[in-house]
């Protein structure tokens, strides 16, 4: 990794601004070899009707952390990356509080990237476990 952890953090947290992850609140917060981390609130403005996180809520945390990980593996001035299939467990429910989602790398590869993106609560306990599969492009170039 060619970055400290204070720069990836403060890309993740700028590149979020007026997007899906600013509305959900959505903070980086840890950054290391192979791995991010990001941050989201419980609260009614994630819940389903039941008063409960919603699981698409959850998705997007873990589509959120695993493709701006991916953005440290490429060349941002040639490539890009898309999110092409998420998977998603939801294992155990959560009213309030803070979900962390992890994303460590599985897969590596020149085209695609495979990330494992665990939810857990603040107690540690896990919510839900995502797979999400992202393809490398390489940038059109403009004439």
């Amino acid at each position: 990794m060619n970055f400290t952890k204070e720069q990836i953090l403060a890309y993740c947290n700028e590149f979020s601004k007026n997007t899906l992850m600013e509305t959900l609140k959505i903070e980086y917060i840890d950054a290391g070899e192979g791995f991010l981390v990001a941050k989201m609130p419980v609260n009614s403005g994630v819940h389903q009707p039941m008063g409960l996180l919603h699981g698409g809520a959850s998705v997007a945390l873990a589509e959120s952390v695993g493709s701006a990980a991916s953005q440290f593996f490429i060349n941002p001035k040639e490539q890009e990356v898309r999110g092409i299939e998420i998977s998603a467990n939801h294992l155990k429910s959560i009213r309030e509080g803070i979900v962390f989602g992890t994303a460590r790398i599985i897969h590596k590869g020149k085209s695609i990237h495979l990330w494992e993106i665990k939810i857990t609560d603040e107690a540690g306990n896990l919510i839900s476990l995502c797979k999400l599969t992202n393809m490398v492009l390489e940038k059109k170039k403009t004439e």
